[in-house]
């Protein structure tokens, strides 16, 4: 853990290849199997709805939306992903270098539906992020957030543990209401030097913030894991816990008219 006051560097910028090989390469990436099946259910993307990807990373999420009709729109603040991005993507898709929480790029009330998966975690400013995603979409507007579940994916509080005597695996928290901020290695042992950052919010502090900006919540999925464990003593208890104990919290909020 490093103290709070100080300004880090959460760009995904100097891990960009490693994402997009990750992505584009692995067969069997969450965002593959869970995430992406489960936000065409939600948002149903169409002809004629206006997509905002906020933190789009090199652009996985906002060509599949494109993919299926949308008019989708994807912004990072990393040049590099965005150069990914653009290289794999139709010319039609349009992508911008801009932080999350300073979208110049998008007009007051012009998009139909706004999401960031898995980067609000990673983002200090949190209420600016909210405010911008408020000012750029229409009355009514959807906006989702997917991230790590909070309440069971806290970085260095939480961990998976085995209880001998019950045979038995479990989830350990230490904390949650405290906000935190970590240091998260990419790729240990590989390059163990090459990290990002995670910030650790309580779910209120979402609410709060949501709430602030003139959303309310329509909707809220909670998504576990595809994977199953290989053959062994544990496998039957490990699918089973995998499966009591959330991924990834999904909410859907709405922009009050």
């Amino acid at each position: 853990m490093t103290d709070m006051k100080k300004k880090p560097k959460t760009s995904w910028g100097k891990v960009a290849k490693w994402y997009d090989e990750l992505l584009e390469k692995s067969p069997d990436t969450y965002q593959a199997k869970v995430i992406l099946p489960n936000l065409l259910r939600l948002l149903e993307p169409r002809a004629g709805q206006a997509l905002l990807d906020i933190a789009c990373g090199q652009g996985f999420f906002t060509r599949a939306l494109a993919a299926r009709g949308a008019s989708a729109t994807g912004a990072d603040i990393s040049s590099e992903l965005i150069a990914l991005a653009k290289r794999a993507s139709p010319a039609s898709i349009p992508f911008h270098i801009a932080p999350a929480d300073k979208l110049a790029f998008a007009k007051n009330k012009s998009f139909d539906t706004a999401l960031i998966v898995l980067a609000l975690q990673n983002i200090e400013n949190l209420d600016g992020v909210i405010a911008e995603a408020a000012r750029a979409l229409k009355p009514g507007g959807r906006f989702l957030i997917v991230l790590n579940h909070p309440a069971f994916r806290i970085p260095g509080r939480s961990s998976w543990n085995w209880d001998e005597a019950a045979q038995a695996q479990y989830r350990r928290v230490d904390a949650y209401l405290s906000e935190s901020r970590a240091k998260i290695e990419m790729h240990p042992g590989d390059d163990p030097g090459v990290h990002t950052i995670s910030f650790h919010r309580p779910f209120q502090v979402y609410m709060k913030a949501l709430a602030k900006h003139g959303f309310v919540i329509a909707r809220l999925e909670e998504w576990n894991s595809h994977r199953r464990s290989q053959p062994g003593p544990r496998a039957k208890e490990e699918d089973r816990t995998r499966k009591e104990f959330p991924l990834f919290l999904c909410l859907e909020a709405r922009l009050l008219p």
